[in-house]
């Protein structure tokens, strides 16, 4: 029977290792306020999420130190997608990150903070995709200008 209160394996909670060495503190790809759901109990809670280094950071809050813990790490060579999801959770601002299995939602403050996070992540799952040529990262870039 499938329990729903599972931990997902999309991503990692409270890691041990807080992100194999990687300086989320310091010169982030991008990071910013985001609401995501819970992972037992779907309720939205606002997060200061980092990405950098083919990584999701989130925290409770934005004062980030080489002390400070994450309470989840998503790694991004394991995501397929990243797009708008508005449609699916009938919420202004709301994406969503997927990969073979399952999908995580997330909503930004403005469209222009979910458009920049699709973008940033977007060519971060192109970066650390384990098959992709130089060429297919030229492709996404494109499309996602238009």
């Amino acid at each position: 029977m499938n329990n729903k209160f599972q931990p997902s394996s999309f991503y990692t909670t409270r890691p041990s290792n807080d992100g194999n060495g990687v300086q989320f503190w310091n010169n982030p790809e991008r990071s910013g306020w985001l609401m995501k759901q819970g992972e037992y109990f779907k309720t939205w809670r606002r997060r200061w999420f980092v990405l950098k280094q083919g990584r999701i950071f989130w925290f409770k809050d934005n004062y980030l130190s080489p002390s400070s813990k994450p309470r989840g790490v998503i790694l991004v060579g394991n995501c397929l997608t990243v797009k708008g999801a508005e449609d699916v959770l009938n919420k202004q601002y709301a994406f969503e990150l997927s990969t073979s299995k399952e999908t995580m939602y997330f909503i930004a403050d403005t469209d222009k903070e979910k458009e920049d996070w699709i973008n940033s992540v977007g060519r971060s799952i192109v970066r650390h995709s384990k098959s992709i040529t130089d060429e297919e990262v030229l492709d996404y870039d494109s499309r996602s200008a238009s």
